[in-house]
């Protein structure tokens, strides 16, 4: 990929374009170098990253209510954030790639038709899977080894063997577990289930509610995602019976990535992401307008600060079809030959900053925590966020480093990685209350992935306090004079069978 000139206003001229893209090994530990972050960060304010996010709710309300990859909501959000980014004296570049694109026509339906008749509620009860299958189909409701007993584990659809003497015709009932959502919906198409109903898996606060989620590819049969209590209700009678309905496509579609970088060294670059994309059924400003737009003012605020740009070049990535399964970081990576790897230093992600009941969640890239290690150096990056935040007297905790979001493929291909998370669909802890002040028992964003993901769900202080460390982490890492390599890949349980791959959870 050709690299991008910065320009800044006050500046005449442009960078040279080169070709490298970088990346290296592990972070030493004095890779901070003592950067003095604190007028970056008091340039870089809630306030304007609100003002970023009216624009794109703007877009969203004149484009059908949301910025999804491939429609004229996205295209119009990318042309606000180039041209904030010309402004700032930028060169921002388009990556185009070529996609699957799943396109509900129809809201789904899922209905009991017996014993007893009931209608569930979409976008409450169940939702389409994406790559469904399109079809209407009803028939009797075959439970798939499942499992209710707590703390109810499961291997439910996982294996061919799960769907021995299944009758032809039913409709599998699956339990999220082990396994992606799109091996249990082929494995019911192939044991010739007429559709599948996937339903959470209820051993955790983030796995009872609905299960938001894609199967990577197209399936053939009507696939939908459903609660925990959904499940337990369908499988409480073997008679019952059950509609359902999906009325999709997938077509061949077309969209790209924004990439925009200062000057620096390109053998020491810092790659800083977040997805421009929302869900179809709503604006996406939580997910992920609050994270493209704190990376957008964090490279305003960078270009107005330093005429000559950092010691090692930040590319500032808002990625697209992140919804669809990852599918812009994913393609960005795999352009990259193996010499362009090694000079990637790091990648800081940043999907959801803004949750109304939020957590200041660090990606655990040393995996104490959760056991899931990044690559050599993603520890440090961990290290950075914590110590900034304690330096703030503000708690923070670990979340799954699991490869749930546009990160994955920078681990997947050695590259060291962390960032920052303020919360989904996930229910907060009463420790977690003590913690960081909210309301216990309830979701950390109840508006994940729905319309009502709008200007009204953002956290006015969770957006500035992360906000802050954004720009503290970025500034550090562009400023470091240490060498940043990452060629090692991470180890210990990389969690790729429930990843967000949105092919999987599509929860973050």
């Amino acid at each position: 990929m050709t690299q991008m000139n910065h320009r800044r206003n006050k500046r005449i001229g442009a960078i040279t374009a080169v070709v490298a893209l970088a990346l290296g090994a592990g972070l030493p530990a004095n890779a901070d170098n003592g950067t003095d972050t604190e007028k970056l960060r008091e340039a870089v304010t809630a306030e304007s990253i609100m003002d970023h996010l009216e624009q794109l709710q703007k877009v969203a309300g004149n484009n059908d209510g949301n910025r999804a990859a491939g429609t004229e909501g996205y295209e119009a959000s990318a042309e606000y954030i180039e041209s904030e980014l010309k402004d700032a004296g930028y060169d921002p570049e388009r990556q185009y790639f070529d996609y699957e694109q799943f396109v509900e026509h129809t809201p789904s339906e899922l209905v009991q038709v017996s014993p007893t008749e009931k209608t569930y509620i979409n976008g409450t009860d169940f939702t389409t899977m994406e790559y469904s299958g399109a079809d209407e189909v009803e028939a009797a409701v075959t439970a798939v080894d499942v499992n209710f007993t707590d703390p109810a584990a499961s291997t439910s659809g996982c294996e061919a063997a799960d769907f021995e003497g299944f009758t032809a015709g039913n409709i599998a009932l699956i339990q999220r577990g082990t396994c992606t959502f799109g091996v249990k919906a082929q494995l019911a198409a192939a044991a010739g289930a007429s559709a599948a109903i996937i339903f959470n898996q209820g051993n955790g606060d983030d796995r009872s509610g609905l299960l938001n989620g894609t199967l990577g590819e197209a399936v053939k049969i009507p696939t939908v995602g459903a609660t925990y209590a959904v499940g337990q209700a369908l499988a409480a009678d073997p008679a019952t019976t059950v509609r359902v309905k999906v009325d999709a496509e997938v077509k061949q579609s077309r969209t790209f990535n924004i990439l925009a970088d200062t000057a620096g060294r390109a053998d020491r670059t810092v790659v800083v992401g977040a997805h421009l994309d929302s869900v179809a059924e709503g604006a996406g400003i939580n997910d992920n307008g609050s994270g493209s737009a704190a990376i957008l003012e964090t490279a305003i605020q960078m270009a107005e600060q330093d005429e000559d740009g950092p010691r090692n070049r930040v590319r500032f990535a808002f990625w697209g079809a992140e919804e669809s399964g990852l599918i812009g970081s994913t393609h960005y990576v795999s352009q990259l030959s193996k010499e362009e790897i090694k000079q990637h230093a790091l990648n800081l992600n940043f999907d959801m900053v803004g949750s109304p009941n939020f957590v200041r969640f660090v990606y655990d890239g040393d995996g104490d925590a959760f056991g899931q290690v990044g690559p050599n150096g993603s520890a440090h990056i961990e290290h950075v966020f914590n110590d900034y935040f304690a330096s703030q007297g503000l708690a923070s905790a670990p979340t799954a480093f699991d490869g749930r979001s546009d990160y994955f493929a920078f681990i997947e291909n050695g590259i060291p990685a962390g960032g920052l998370f303020t919360g989904a669909e996930g229910i907060k802890s009463e420790e977690q209350a003590k913690d960081f002040g909210g309301t216990a028992g309830a979701a950390y964003d109840p508006c994940y992935h729905t319309v009502c993901d709008d200007l009204s769900n953002i956290s006015m202080d969770a957006l500035e306090q992360m906000s802050d460390a954004i720009a503290h982490a970025t500034l550090t890492f562009a400023e470091t004079t240490s060498a940043v390599n990452g060629t090692a890949k991470g180890g210990s349980n990389s969690g790729a069978a429930d990843m967000k791959f949105k092919g999987n959870a599509a929860q973050k």
